[in-house]
């Protein structure tokens, strides 16, 4: 079964749940984004291996974060126009509460 989630106008989210969720930079070329995505799996499976050892938990969420910022997922945004960033906000609470209603 595919899951799809709606991307807002521009691009920037897609939403799940109601909340805004920011996509990846999509001026990354296919070759990097691939790698970068198969380090986030990667670092995910080790936040799972990791049950119990605080070290190599903080060490895995290190990892998954990293992968997260160069995808440009978390950190500085990846637009340069100037607009806010609303990662994790409730779509209806956001500047997409019109187009998120007409959804």
């Amino acid at each position: 079964m595919s899951t799809s989630y709606p991307n807002t106008p521009d691009g920037r989210y897609f939403v799940v749940r109601g909340r805004l969720w920011r996509r990846s930079n999509p001026a990354l070329d296919e070759e990097t984004r691939s790698r970068l995505v198969r380090d986030l799996m990667s670092a995910r499976r080790a936040v799972r291996d990791a049950k119990g050892d605080s070290m190599a938990t903080t060490e895995a969420r290190r990892r998954v974060d990293a992968a997260k910022v160069a995808l440009g997922e978390r950190g500085s945004v990846w637009w340069d126009d100037g607009a806010p960033d609303f990662n994790r906000h409730m779509a209806k609470n956001t500047p997409y509460a019109d187009w998120f209603d007409s959804l």
